[in-house]
C-alpha cells in the first residue's frame, strides 16, 4: 500500500510539473567573450528553454578564447568531455579533427527524427546541407543559418547626392564623377574644403569596390565560375584595370589618404553635431563610422554595373558552421537534438534574440515586434541576461522576415537596403572542406604571397610603383611563383570533393 501511494504521489508531481519539469540533465561547454557579459547559469534564455523542453544543464562557460581552444585541444588528448558544445565556435579544422578522433558523433542519422525543423531546412536548401556535410557524408556539428548575413557595405551620402543634383552612380565612371563633385562642391555646406569623398580602412576594404570591374573574389583572391572552375583574380586583366582606376582616384585625392594608416576607431565621427565630412564609407552599418544622426543621410550603394550584371561579394555565407556539437560522452543525443531543434523555429529565434513575448517585447497589429523596455535597459540588461544571441554564433535560423520586422522606421529602412544588396551578392566560392594537409600547405605559402601582393597593389595605387606592362608582368610572375595558382588548385580539389 505504501509503495502504491508513493508511486501515485510521484505521478501526481509529474503531472503537476508538466512539460516544464527537468527530465534530462547534461553538461554543456562553450565560448562567449567576456565583453558580452553573459552568465549562462543565470541567463533567462536557458531557464525558459528548460521550462519548454525539460532539458537542463551544468555549464562550463569559457570567456577567454585561448583557454577555450586549449580545452578543445585537450579533448583530443583524452580530456574530460562535456555532453554538448554550444556556441561552440568550432573551426572547420577543429570540427574535422574532433570528429576523426571520435570525440564528436555524426548527427546526420538522428536529425530527421529528432530535429524535424532543421531537417526540413536542409531538404529545402540542399546547398546548406552540403555546406555542413563532410566529404565522407557526416554532419559532426550543426550550423547557424542567417538569411541576411553581415557584409562590408558601401554607404553613400544620399543627402550630398541631392545637394549636388546627382543620381545614384551606376558604373565606376559615374562613381568617379560623384566623388569629384563631393570634393569640389562643399556638400556639407560649412565653407571648408574638408570633404573626404571616399574613406576606407585598409586595402582589404577597397577590394569591395572591385565588383565594379567584375572582381568578386574571396580573401585568397579566388572565385569559381558557373562551371565550378576556380581561378585566381590576382593576376587578371580585371584586377589590373581596377588598380589603374584606384590610382586615378588616389592621384585626384578622391579617396582618403589616411585610409591605409588609421583604424575605424580613430576616424569615426562620434559628435552628433559635427559636420559630416564623408561622402562614401564602408562597414556593416552606417554607425560603424558615423553617429545615429547620420543614419537617414546614407544609403547602401547599389552594386555598380559591369558587363551587364551587378554582382557584389558576400563576405559571409548564410551558413556558419560549428555552432553546436554532441560528444561521445552524451548518453541521450536525441534529447539534445530536440532541444536545439527549437532554435530553428521562430519561437526559438525570438527566445534567443529578443526574449519572451509580453515581457521583453510585444507585437503590433500587423505582426511587427517592438521592445517593451527602454533602449538603455535592452543594451544593459536584456542582451546580457535575457537573450543569448550576442557574442559567439548561436545555432539556429535567423530569418530575413525577423530582421525586417522590428517596428522602427529607420531600422526597417536600413534592413530593406541590406536585403536589396543581398539580392546581388554571391559567395566567391562555395563552402568547402579542406583536408589538414591542404590547409597546412596553404598556410605555408599564403602569408608571404598575401604580404607581397597587397604591398605591390598598394604601391600601384599610390604611384610608388608605376603600373605598366613591364611592372605588371613582373608582379604576375612573382605572384605565380609564390603560389597564387596553387591556391586555386587546392580549392579546386576541395570543390571537386
Amino acid at each position: 500500500m505504501r509503495k502504491y501511494l508513493s508511486l501515485l504521489l510521484t505521478l501526481c508531481l509529474l503531472v503537476m510539473a508538466g512539460p516544464g519539469a527537468a527530465e534530462s540533465h547534461f553538461t554543456m561547454a562553450g565560448y562567449d567573450p567576456a565583453s558580452i557579459g553573459h552568465d549562462w547559469i543565470n541567463n533567462l534564455f536557458f531557464q525558459r528553454m528548460e521550462k519548454k523542453t525539460g532539458v537542463s544543464f551544468t555549464f562550463r562557460q569559457y570567456s577567454d578564447e585561448a583557454e577555450y581552444r586549449l580545452v578543445l585541444k585537450g579533448m583530443l588528448e583524452g580530456g574530460e568531455l562535456p555532453d554538448v558544445l554550444f556556441k561552440a565556435s568550432l573551426s572547420t579544422a577543429e570540427t574535422q579533427r574532433l570528429y576523426a578522433a571520435g570525440v564528436l558523433i555524426d548527427l546526420k542519422p538522428l536529425l530527421q527524427e529528432n530535429a524535424p525543423h532543421l531537417w526540413a531546412l536542409l531538404q529545402e536548401h540542399p546547398d546548406w546541407a552540403k555546406a555542413i556535410t563532410t566529404p565522407e557524408g557526416a554532419i559532426p556539428a550543426l550550423p547557424q543559418f542567417n538569411e541576411l548575413p553581415s557584409n562590408d557595405v558601401i554607404w553613400i551620402n544620399q543627402k550630398w547626392l541631392r545637394l549636388c543634383n546627382l543620381e545614384m552612380p551606376d558604373t565606376a565612371e559615374e562613381l568617379t564623377e560623384v566623388l569629384r563633385a563631393f570634393k569640389s562642391s562643399d556638400p556639407n555646406r560649412n565653407g571648408k574644403a574638408d570633404e573626404v569623398p571616399l574613406t576606407f580602412t585598409g586595402f582589404w576594404e577597397l577590394r569591395f569596390l572591385g565588383h565594379a570591374f567584375g572582381l568578386v573574389a574571396n580573401d585568397y583572391y579566388l572565385c569559381a565560375d558557373d562551371d565550378g572552375q576556380v581561378r585566381s583574380v590576382m593576376t587578371s586583366d580585371e584586377n589590373r584595370a581596377f588598380l589603374t582606376w584606384l590610382r586615378q582616384l588616389w592621384e585626384e585625392k578622391l579617396i582618403d589618404r589616411n585610409g591605409l594608416l588609421s583604424s575605424d576607431t580613430l576616424r569615426r565621427v562620434t559628435d552628433a553635431d559635427a559636420a559630416i565630412t564623408y561622402g562614401v564609407t564602408f562597414g556593416p552599418s552606417v554607425l560603424t563610422m558615423l553617429p545615429t544622426t547620420a543614419l537617414g543621410d546614407f544609403t547602401a550603394l547599389t552594386p555598380l554595373e559591369y558587363g551587364g550584371t551587378r554582382q557584389y561579394r558576400s563576405l559571409l555565407s548564410e551558413v556558419t558552421r560549428g555552432t553546436f556539437a554532441i560528444t561521445k560522452a552524451c548518453s541521450d543525443p536525441a534529447a539534445l537534438l530536440r532541444w536545439v531543434d527549437m532554435l530553428y523555429t521562430d519561437e526559438g529565434l525570438y527566445l534567443a534574440y529578443v526574449g519572451e513575448e509580453g515581457v521583453e517585447y510585444s507585437r503590433t497589429a500587423d505582426g511587427k515586434w517592438y521592445w517593451e523596455l527602454p533602449a538603455s535597459e535592452v543594451s544593459s540588461y536584456v542582451l546580457a541576461d535575457v537573450t543569448i544571441s550576442e557574442g559567439a554564433p548561436v545555432p539556429g535560423y535567423i530569418t530575413a522576415e525577423y530582421q525586417l520586422s522590428l517596428d522602427d522606421a529607420q531600422t526597417h529602412a536600413t534592413m530593406e537596403q541590406l536585403a536589396e544588396l543581398a539580392s546581388h551578392c554571391r559567395l566567391p566560392l562555395p563552402m568547402v572542406w579542406l583536408t589538414e594537409e591542404e590547409q597546412a600547405e596553404l598556410d605555408s605559402f599564403w602569408p608571404a604571397l598575401s604580404r607581397y601582393a597587397e604591398q605591390q597593389m598598394v604601391w600601384f595605387m599610390t604611384g610608388d610603383q608605376p603600373l605598366n606592362d613591364e611592372t605588371w608582368v613582373a608582379f604576375c610572375a612573382e605572384a605565380e611563383r609564390l603560389g597564387c595558382n596553387r591556391a586555386a588548385e587546392i580549392f579546386q580539389a576541395a570543390l571537386a570533393r
